[in-house]
């Protein structure tokens, strides 16, 4: 409905943008680029963040600037399965068939790791999300994973991305065999005052808008409402434009907003 209200071409906070539609924020970019060092060094790392702040959207970014001839990306979501699901997924993800006993699994996806290496030249990189629901016998099987020669050359690079609960599990004692492992950790935290009003503004643009659409004292609202996290901004942005539309506002005040708010929770 408010897209005829607004004369806008889409919704301008729908979830699905290109990489190059993306809105360049600040923690997102150093999140990449940490994450692109990680791939050179072949080794371990961890991102995390709460629920919607853009974890995947980094992993995106880091993908799709890897050159296809050089990596071998791989990206899958495990769970709180079993060890044997956990070998099946990953066997699956490197195009094998998946072994019913866990030290078969284990050596079929190193030796295919190794042979990715060595024939087509490509190194492998790992991306696990909502890792903070792997259990830590799971844990400790991606570790083992990486672990060639005694620890004294990488050759599966391993991404665990998930929510914040994850960097906290991983200070504990229990894990200190894969803390000491992880050379890259990044935390991502939400967008700043000045990040969303350019946000706003960006996913505005890309959906037609010609002229602004939200009140200043709006967008200081969606700022603090949301706590900077995009995926919250997107859907009290959406609702707070439905509520301006209703009334048939031409922008969106902190009353609209306060309504989308009441209808979603913060």
């Amino acid at each position: 409905m408010y897209k005829t209200h607004f004369s806008l071409a889409r919704y301008p906070f729908e979830p699905s943008l290109e990489i190059d539609q993306l809105f360049p924020v600040q923690g997102q970019q150093e999140a990449a680029s940490r994450i692109r060092h990680l791939v050179e060094l072949r080794g371990i790392g961890v991102l995390t963040g709460e629920p919607g702040c853009g974890k995947s959207t980094v992993c995106r970014q880091v993908a799709g600037g890897l050159h296809p001839g050089l990596y071998l990306h791989r990206y899958v979501s495990l769970t709180t399965g079993s060890v044997a699901d956990l070998y099946e997924t990953l066997s699956r993800a490197f195009g094998l068939e998946p072994a019913y006993q866990r030290s078969r699994a284990f050596r079929a996806i190193r030796t295919e790791v190794t042979r990715q290496i060595r024939e087509s030249r490509q190194f492998p990189f790992l991306m696990i999300d909502e890792a903070h629901l792997l259990r830590g016998e799971l844990l400790e099987e991606l570790r083992l994973l990486t672990n060639y020669r005694m620890d004294s050359e990488n050759r599966l690079c391993l991404l665990l991305a998930g929510h914040t609960e994850l960097r906290h599990r991983l200070a504990m004692a229990a894990y200190e065999s894969l803390s000491q492992r992880v050379v890259v950790r990044c935390h991502l935290a939400g967008l700043s005052h000045e990040e969303v009003h350019g946000y706003l503004l960006h996913r505005l643009k890309l959906a037609g808008a010609g002229v602004p659409l939200f009140q200043d004292d709006a967008v200081v609202a969606i700022a603090q409402l949301s706590n900077g996290v995009p995926r919250r901004i997107d859907r009290i942005a959406h609702l707070a434009l439905w509520a301006a539309a209703l009334e048939k506002r031409t922008m969106v005040d902190p009353a609209d907003v306060e309504k989308a708010v009441s209808e979603t929770g913060p």
